[in-house]
């Protein structure tokens, strides 16, 4: 509750500092878990999917498909669907990922954002408290007591800290984030280039039957 008390009396824009913080926490961990329940392992569905797909078992895999998480498992869904119905496999490939890419990177752009725009309010939080002390100054002359410019230099102090304290883990948030979304898309492409080549040896042997 100390602390609390002693932000807020960085002034308006402190409240404006303290909403980006808690809206970039949101995010972080909004963002946080919806990676966790969608990394799956690679190499185990993909195995799974060619055991299963070796057997002519269709049905049985687009079930394994849903019933995984993540954006791999809708992917390599989406490229068994196009197999099946004799479609190209890899535009369908392709779409599904330009669908998967952007619902990974939602909401990291607000992040960015505020990882931007925080310092710069807290500067503005500076110039703020800055001039509150020469008001003082200006209104009281020389009979201005300390503490009366003290109050303005600690406003403009606290929202410049305030400002970096949420500037620098939103940008290791961000970074951390978008390191997590680099991992699903590599992951997305080495289950495309797998299944691809399954079908087109599955394809291949099935013909030479």
């Amino acid at each position: 509750m100390k602390y609390i008390q002693i932000a807020l009396q960085g002034g308006p824009i402190m409240y404006v500092i303290i909403l980006c913080a808690l809206i970039a926490a949101y995010i972080f961990f909004l963002k946080w878990f919806q990676y966790y329940r969608a990394q799956v392992s690679v190499d185990e569905i993909v195995t799974g999917l060619i055991n299963v797909l070796g057997r002519d078992g269709m049905i049985e895999a687009m079930t394994l498909c849903d019933n995984t998480p993540g954006p791999v498992a809708r992917l390599l869904a989406s490229g068994i669907n196009a197999y099946r119905n004799g479609d190209d496999i890899k535009e369908a490939l392709e779409a599904q990922s330009l669908i998967e890419v952007p619902r990974l990177e939602s909401r990291l752009n607000i992040l960015a954002t505020i990882a931007y725009v925080a310092p710069l309010l807290g500067l503005l939080g500076t110039v703020i408290g800055m001039v509150d002390s020469f008001q003082v100054m200006e209104a009281s002359g020389s009979s201005a007591s300390i503490p009366e410019l003290s109050h303005g230099v600690y406003k403009a102090l606290m929202c410049t800290a305030a400002g970096l304290s949420i500037a620098i883990p939103c940008h290791i948030g961000y970074n951390y984030l978008l390191a997590r979304v680099q991992d699903f898309c590599l992951d997305m492409e080495k289950a495309s280039a797998e299944i691809m080549y399954f079908f087109h040896h599955h394809a291949r042997s099935e013909h030479e039957n």
